[in-house]
């Protein structure tokens, strides 16, 4: 993505980060489908805290991990970080919720996305400073 008007990835960008390292994990790791599987993810909600600038061209880096699991939702903590900086440019919180497609009606996660997801799970949040 380009640059904004001072020179940096705007803001709203992260927003599509987010959405992309999370949609790129339920795929690839969790098999997840998205265009033809029964059970579909909808984000609910989502937020940012930006620390530092980051600019095109330049090299990313992300982490995921599951802050909080419910019985049809996944809250994720998501962070960038800019080359081999080891302090997150910025950090936010992602959530889905699984649904039945067509219907949007919420559904359990299916039991071996559960079990990835509870792999990345953590208890202690980013700190902010």
């Amino acid at each position: 993505m380009d640059n904004d008007v001072y020179g940096h990835v705007n803001n709203v960008t992260y927003y599509s980060y987010f959405d992309t390292i999370a949609n790129h994990f339920l795929i690839q790791e969790g098999g997840l489908d998205i265009h033809n599987g029964d059970i579909v993810g909808f984000v609910v909600s989502s937020s940012c805290q930006y620390r530092s600038p980051i600019a095109f061209p330049g090299n990313i880096q992300s982490g995921l991990r599951v802050e909080k699991l419910g019985n049809s939702s996944v809250q994720y903590g998501i962070a960038i970080f800019k080359g081999d900086e080891t302090l997150a440019s910025a950090h936010g919180k992602f959530t889905h919720v699984f649904v039945k497609r067509g219907t949007n009606t919420p559904v359990p996660i299916p039991s071996s996305l559960r079990s990835l997801l509870e792999g990345l799970v953590v208890s202690n949040s980013v700190p902010s400073n």
